[in-house]
């Protein structure tokens, strides 16, 4: 038995053990190797991993590696409130802002002060600092965004189409007192490129004016949208133009006038009536001073076509004087508020006689401003009960009254009371004034 367990061990064990110890030999000079190495290199050289994924990209790539969806995917009708999950990672956190309270030029501090350059130190401890960062970050997490005035919105409260942006920015001593822009077309637009693929880019068509006569239109375009703005007001200053107008309230005459394919007949109106318009429209009158209006548009409704028109059509127009030197005849108005009574607004220098106006001269008003155009209107047709014979027996029978309550209302407003077209030759003829009798 002992025989064996030597044979063992001069065979199997001894041979381990010298191995052992050779290796133990070898580390030990690669241990000495290693110190002697370390003793030589500086601590700062050693490597740290200081990145991660979370670090390495931006929270925009970080959302959408979580929220994008495929192409099939979306058709699917797949991702749609994906957007309602981004959050901004960075809300609240401010570069160089910490729990101690240091200096860090730059970033919390100016570089320079006077001729020194500022280092970076720490602070004296602020006991209310914690308190003020807490109080900051909460009112960002809260915060809501700013509520519009009703007035101040435009067309819809989540667009900017026709909200007012104030007047363009002064140029050298030059200030534009009293102007005020609005914003008639604000969008997102985009065009291919070879090297960076589509470029989007926003958009803006603003006119100013000061509500006076003068008004200026211009095309602001940049990657940001604030920026295309101010490039569209500041623009359209440099732009203006003279626009006349009639008692400062509304145009001289009808109108037509075209731009492309959008056709627009403009109709004037009488203090009071108001702007019945389009939206863009009724922007630029807002700007350049018109109160009361009426415009028809027909054909295609462009905004920025649709603007241009208008301008062209105001630009266009004449004067009374300029209408009857044409014409070399009198220029009269009627109104139906005047009850049709003629008015001689404007006078040529020659006029001429009625052997002169040639027999297919246009001498229609309202034909010759519009270019011998003609609106399209609906055809009215009468009511279904006048076909009756029942109303026309009511109509025979209240001839008499007809139109009494107008003429009551036109004498009171014209000479204070009831009187007939005698009373001026015999004062006797006016109504008397109606006495109850007393019973004796």
């Amino acid at each position: 038995m002992s025989c064996n367990l030597l044979r063992v061990y001069s065979s199997f064990v001894k041979p381990l053990r010298q191995s052992l110890l050779s290796t133990n030999r070898i580390c030990s000079n690669v241990t000495d190797t290693h110190q002697q190495v370390l003793k030589l290199q500086s601590p700062t050289a050693c490597q740290i991993r200081l990145t991660s994924f979370f670090t390495k990209y931006t929270a925009d790539s970080l959302w959408k590696s979580v929220t994008s969806v495929s192409n099939a995917g979306r058709q699917r009708g797949r991702g749609r409130g994906a957007k309602k999950l981004m959050r901004d990672l960075n809300r609240g956190q401010y570069i160089g802002v910490g729990k101690i309270n240091m200096l860090w030029p730059g970033l919390t501090g100016p570089i320079m002060r006077g001729s020194t350059v500022m280092k970076q130190q720490k602070l004296p401890e602020d006991t209310q600092r914690e308190a003020k960062l807490i109080k900051i970050r909460d009112s960002m997490q809260n915060r809501r965004s700013r509520r519009i005035h009703p007035l101040e919105r435009g067309w819809t409260s989540a667009k900017m189409g026709g909200r007012s942006i104030g007047p363009p920015d002064p140029v050298n001593d030059e200030v534009f007192v009293g102007f005020d822009s609005k914003v008639i077309e604000h969008k997102m637009v985009s065009h291919m490129t070879g090297n960076l693929g589509r470029k989007r880019s926003y958009s803006s068509f603003v006119i100013t004016g000061n509500k006076n006569g003068l008004c200026g239109i211009a095309l602001g375009k940049s990657a940001e949208g604030r920026t295309a703005l101010r490039l569209a007001r500041n623009r359209a200053g440099f732009k203006l133009m003279h626009v006349p107008l009639y008692k400062n309230h509304t145009v001289f005459h009808d109108f037509f006038t075209q731009f492309g394919s959008t056709k627009l007949f403009v109709t004037k109106k009488p203090e009071g009536y108001g702007l019945v318009c389009h939206r863009a429209i009724k922007c630029a009158c807002e700007v350049i001073g018109i109160k009361d209006l009426h415009v028809k548009v027909e054909g295609s409704i462009h905004y920025q076509h649709i603007i241009k028109a208008f301008l062209i059509g105001l630009l266009r127009q004449k004067t009374h004087q300029q209408l009857a030197e044409e014409k070399k005849l009198h220029l009269v108005e009627m109104r139906k508020e005047n009850l049709m009574y003629p008015v001689v607004v404007a006078s040529p220098s020659v006029v001429r006689k009625p052997e002169e106006v040639k027999s297919t001269e246009v001498l229609n008003f309202k034909q010759y401003v519009l270019g011998g155009k003609i609106i399209l209107k609906k055809k009215k047709f009468p009511p279904f009960y006048e076909n009756y014979d029942s109303y026309k027996l009511k109509k025979s029978k209240m001839e008499y009254l007809r139109n009494q309550d107008q003429v009551r209302i036109r004498m009171l407003a014209e000479y204070g009371e009831f009187r007939s077209f005698l009373t001026d030759k015999y004062p006797e003829a006016k109504p008397q004034p109606f006495t109850k009798k007393e019973d004796d």
